[in-house]
């Protein structure tokens, strides 16, 4: 006989943005009475702002000097912002809770040797045999290594040797998709009883050149000062504007929670994602698909990219579809944070949710509301590929 599906609930955040380190920071930016005010630095990379990375002291979720020096600024960002969400929920010094945790990360590449880049970007243009230039370049130039700070699953190794999670891991790769499939995949696993408790989450560090080198190549950061998310039409380039931000969530079944007393932030009642074309409104209809399986909405906390045309149909989606509630871009104030987008968005509704407040405007354009939060949706739309959507309730409030 088929045993019940099990409620999963959210029970720690973990939260660093250009708006601060940790909960209280960002429970402030969903309970305020007036729109947060954006960090943004738009000089240090100019032509393309950015949402820096606020003063972190890593000390406190990483130790060891050691292992602090072994690890780049994405893995550092990582592993202390999961510190900050086992601790928030009550487990990090829990040994037999952390041995069998499962971690599932969203992560991309780590650390690169710009020099060597450049180096073979410049010779390349001077030579016709440019695959026997670069494998020379890799043979002579890259230190054996930088090999292994750019692998993926490092960050997950990481926290595993920082904080003791040594139950399954995995790690997911794809941008803003690897965020979806993270969250999916805890969500799937603990609703169907093959786990009891998971961490998941992701990092981005946006005070990369060698990111905004891919995000260019295709003309889709902002240039110029930064403009509100949904204002960015007429300024030049695609309208991203990258945000160094990470998120990362412990996610229990309401059995296991309520046996060690864990305060409880909201139930995660939902978790979709999908991929395909998106011309003649197929995107739109996959994102109703997902939709129309879940309650209807107070709060909408979009993660728009700032991609122009791609926010706009996903904002008059959304305006369309879900009239009512009260929609958010929170991309607005913290940037847009690739694999770290979704988790990040879910913290943020979590948090709205259990303070049980009115969430004010994120970005210029959106409406006020007098409503208060008890069902939230939070969407994920990749700037280039991936749809995602997580639904979430208050704990009094389940549909």
């Amino acid at each position: 006989m088929k045993s019940a599906p099990h409620d999963v609930v959210v029970t720690g955040v973990g939260i660093v943005t250009c708006q601060g380190v940790g909960r209280a920071a960002h429970e402030s930016l969903v309970t305020a009475t007036e729109a947060p005010q954006a960090v943004v630095d738009n000089a240090t990379y100019a032509p393309y702002p950015i949402h820096p990375l606020p003063e972190v002291d890593w000390s406190e979720q990483i130790p060891r000097r050691g292992d602090q020096r072994q690890m780049d600024q994405w893995q550092r960002l990582g592993v202390f912002t999961a510190g900050l969400a086992l601790a928030d929920a009550g487990l990090k010094d829990d040994a037999d809770a952390c041995a069998t945790m499962d971690m599932i990360v969203a992560a991309g590449g780590g650390e690169r040797d710009l020099a060597v880049d450049t180096l073979i970007i410049d010779e390349a243009a001077n030579h016709n045999d440019r695959e026997r230039l670069l494998n020379q370049k890799l043979m002579t130039e890259l230190r054996p290594t930088l090999f292994l700070a750019q692998l993926s699953n490092l960050m997950a190794g990481n926290i595993s040797i920082v904080h003791k999670v040594t139950g399954s891991s995995r790690t997911f790769m794809g941008e803003e998709s690897a965020g979806i499939s993270a969250v999916e995949t805890a969500y799937g696993r603990i609703r169907a009883g093959q786990s009891t408790h998971a961490l998941v989450g992701g990092a981005h560090v946006a005070e990369r050149p060698d990111m905004h080198f891919v995000f260019e190549a295709i003309n889709a950061l902002a240039q110029g000062d930064r403009r509100s998310l949904w204002d960015r039409g007429g300024q030049a380039g695609g309208g991203i504007v990258l945000g160094s931000a990470a998120a990362f969530l412990v996610l229990e079944s309401r059995e296991h929670a309520e046996a060690r007393g864990a305060p409880i932030y909201a139930v995660l009642d939902a978790v979709g994602g999908d991929r395909g074309p998106r011309g003649d409104g197929i995107m739109e209809d996959r994102l109703a698909r997902m939709i129309e399986t879940v309650p209807e909405p107070d709060l909408v906390l979009s993660g728009a990219s700032g991609l122009i045309d791609l926010s706009a149909r996903e904002r008059h989606f959304l305006q369309k579809t879900l009239p009512k509630a009260a929609l958010r871009g929170y991309s607005n104030v913290t940037g847009h944070g690739l694999e770290a987008q979704f988790p990040l968005g879910i913290a943020l509704a979590a948090l709205a949710l259990k303070a049980k407040g009115v969430v004010p405007p994120l970005a210029d354009g959106e409406r006020k509301t007098t409503r208060q939060a008890n069902r939230a949706l939070v969407t994920t739309i990749g700037y280039v590929r991936g749809e995602g959507i997580a639904a979430l309730s208050a704990t009094g409030d389940r549909p």
